[in-house]
């Protein structure tokens, strides 16, 4: 008996164009006449067209009808003749609409395989008063930002060691979300100003102020320059950095205005609270701005307008992190805000300084163009993950190109300059943060973490002490948190509560596909929802219905972080779709146990 179709439901299908070209070029002479107002060009150079790879996303045909034909003119017509042409090829086609050239656009159906693509291309390609016949194809945004300098920001785009920006764009660019960069405050820039919105000056020490008094809103950076000895003994002396500003620019420099260089979140908005000046800043005055920062209260500051989802903290001092510094951050992150940090600069062990030891940040470190440790990077179990830093002893070129000011005291005119250090990887973060949670505006801080080191690559380079869970990679990263990383289509979710027994054997979580042709997709998605009060205990698998097992998560002994809350991406396309799939979960270590409370899997 023939199991009758389901009710459509929004899909997306993958068509080889390879093979719909190989039957166009096949057809007969009749087809490459067009005529009236159908005819956008000619069949040769539709079929002829290359494509980006042999697959691409698609769910619909585009059929162009001659000008005489009632097709071309009788939306019930061209439905007749589509639902005919279906039966003839076994399938279920549907007129949708018709298009502002005159085309008719047909339905799929249920996913189709290629061969019985073909088919259904073979039967419009037979009837003599076609045009044409091509496939609805999905496109995506693929131009470079037109910024002046985006050519030397290797961070974002270089194969070997960028961050893989460019492929988020086309999903989120950091609309709605807000970034408070902690820091040394901002100088006018006109390649930032347009994502720059109110801030606080949070310095109350006027010896540190510089600016000639203590705490108020305006946030202008008026230089931390410094004579020889001025900051101690032995501290030489230093121009003004623009510090807060070069790390913005990274986060959020407007993009695609014809200059300088281009934001990671180049929608999102910052907000600069300072709290660097003349030799630093004390915890006092950081502890407020994280507390302000995030929406909490601070005495004698007027209310936030503008709470941060995002905190970055390129900024440190030697010694662990202090019950008063952990505190404030707690509340922030249970407020919402993802707090990022950069793990220091002096090559050691980042357990011993601050704040990149403390619990509930993401301490970042510095990798280099090769994609090793820069040479200068802390590292370490705290570390939570890697970014690039830049690292300007290769070559200036090599450093982080970003927004800064020529002023070697005061301000003066807008610049641009290569930088380097862990304080340039953590913009990298907070930014890609920035995208996921415009992608995704549910995402907890605890899941933006995991989400951004689940997907993470391996270094390309090498790290001698630990750089977390790899080099972040932020295209694979946001398409993980927004479900764009699959072939979309059918949802298939277990809600079955399984508990995960400590330190035992593996549990598993079935669920069961069926009603699919051919094999899964090789971007399978895998959301799982998992709370544990110690996540780097657990090893979870996916296992196909044939027992093939993929390793989503291994065990980590340093990954103290609560709960596993994120998708992962898998190359599936060699398992059968339907059968039982399985979610294994095994907790390694003993002292805590948690729950597997759901998990999906999207075709």
């Amino acid at each position: 008996m023939l199991t009758p179709r389901v009710s459509r439901a929004p899909r997306r299908k993958l068509i080889s164009v390879a093979a719909i070209s190989a039957t166009l070029l096949s057809g007969t002479a009749t087809a490459v006449v067009l005529a009236g107002p159908a005819a956008a060009g000619t069949l040769a150079a539709e079929a002829a067209a290359p494509a980006a790879s042999s697959l691409v996303p698609a769910e619909r045909l585009i059929v162009g009808y001659k000008s005489t034909a009632a097709e071309a003119k009788s939306n019930s017509a061209a439905s007749a003749d589509a639902e005919a042409k279906g039966r003839e090829a076994g399938e279920d086609l549907d007129f949708q609409r018709r298009l502002g050239t005159g085309a008719a656009l047909v339905d799929l159906g249920e996913k189709l395989s290629k061969a019985e693509v073909a088919d259904v291309i073979a039967e419009y390609q037979e009837d003599p008063q076609v045009a044409y016949v091509v496939p609805d194809r999905l496109n995506r945004p693929l131009a470079d930002p037109n910024d002046t300098e985006y050519s030397k920001q290797w961070d974002l785009f270089e194969a070997t060691a960028g961050m893989r920006v460019p492929g988020a764009w086309s999903t989120a660019t950091g609309s709605g979300v807000t970034v408070a960069v902690i820091d040394t405050g901002y100088v006018t820039h006109s390649d930032l100003a347009a994502n720059v919105v109110a801030g606080h000056d949070f310095i109350s020490d006027t010896a540190v102020s510089v600016d000639g008094n203590g705490r108020d809103s305006n946030p202008a950076d008026p230089g931390d320059w410094y004579a020889t000895d001025e900051c101690g003994t032995g501290t030489g002396s230093s121009d003004s950095s623009w510090h807060g500003t070069h790390v913005a620019g990274t986060i959020a420099a407007v993009t695609n205005n014809s200059k300088g260089v281009a934001g990671i979140a180049y929608n999102a908005k910052i907000s600069p609270l300072r709290v660097l000046g003349k030799c630093g800043g004390y915890d006092s005055d950081i502890i407020d701005a994280i507390t302000w920062a995030s929406g909490g209260t601070v005495s004698g500051v007027p209310a936030n307008s503008n709470v941060a989802k995002v905190i970055n903290m390129s900024l440190g001092g030697s010694g662990s992190c202090t019950s008063a510094t952990q505190s404030a951050i707690n509340a922030a992150v249970n407020r919402g805000t993802t707090v990022v940090v950069a793990a220091g600069n002096s090559n050691a062990n980042a357990a011993n300084y601050s704040p990149a030891s403390c619990n509930n940040v993401i301490s970042v470190a510095a990798t280099n163009r090769s994609g090793s440790k820069a040479s200068y990077s802390n590292y370490g179990s705290v570390v939570d993950i890697a970014a690039p830093g830049g690292q300007t002893s290769t070559g200036t070129a090599n450093g982080i190109l970003s927004t800064l000011n020529s002023g070697a005291q005061g301000p003066s005119t807008e610049s641009y300059e290569y930088y380097q250090g862990t304080s340039m990887a953590a913009p990298h973060i907070a930014g890609l943060a920035a995208l996921m949670k415009s992608a995704s505006s549910s995402l907890t801080p605890a899941q933006i973490e995991s989400a951004i080191k689940t997907n993470a690559r391996a270094l390309p380079g090498t790290c001698s002490g630990g750089c977390g869970a790899g080099l972040a990679d932020a295209t694979k990263t946001v398409q993980a948190v927004s479900g764009s990383g699959g072939s979309g289509g059918t949802t298939y979710t277990s809600t079955t509560a399984v508990s995960i027994p400590d330190a035992g054997s593996a549990v598993e979580s079935p669920i069961t596909v069926s009603g699919r042709t051919g094999n899964a997709p090789s971007a399978l998605q895998v959301g799982v929802d998992i709370t544990h009060t110690y996540r780097g205990d657990l090893v979870i698998d996916l296992v196909a219905p044939d027992g093939s097992t993929y390793r989503l998560k291994s065990s980590s002994s340093s990954d103290s972080a609560d709960n596993v809350a994120t998708t992962y991406t898998v190359n599936a396309s060699s398992e059968t779709a339907n059968g039982t799939w399985k979610l294994r979960v095994q907790d390694v270590a003993a002292q805590d146990t948690g729950r597997i409370n759901s998990w999906k899997l999207t075709f």
